[in-house]
């Protein structure tokens, strides 16, 4: 029984105040920009919402990025399976979700 108890308290000894500084640093902020990201099979679909500092009528800005071809490709620029034809283009220096 001690054998179970005494690493189980030095666990809970040490989690704690480990947990509490966690909760501590976390920083929650209103973002300006919300950026929506999905995945499909062959391509990305990126929507910007909430994004009013462009379109006074919140409507949201929404494309798909596909990958480029063999033939798109320029050489010395273009990185094959990594190079698309629209790019996600984020703001600096702004709080984004």
């Amino acid at each position: 029984m001690i054998w179970t108890l005494t690493p189980a308290a030095i666990l809970w000894a040490i989690g704690l105040p480990s947990l509490r500084l966690l909760y501590m640093m976390d920083e929650i902020l209103d973002a300006e920009v919300t950026v929506k990201c999905i995945g499909n099979q062959w391509y990305w679909s990126y929507e910007y919402c909430d994004y009013a500092g462009v379109n006074d009528d919140n409507t949201t800005i929404a494309f798909d990025s596909f990958m480029l071809g063999e033939s798109s490709l320029q050489p010395g620029k273009d990185q094959r399976s990594l190079s698309v034809d629209n790019n996600l283009v984020l703001p600096i220096h702004t709080s984004l979700r």
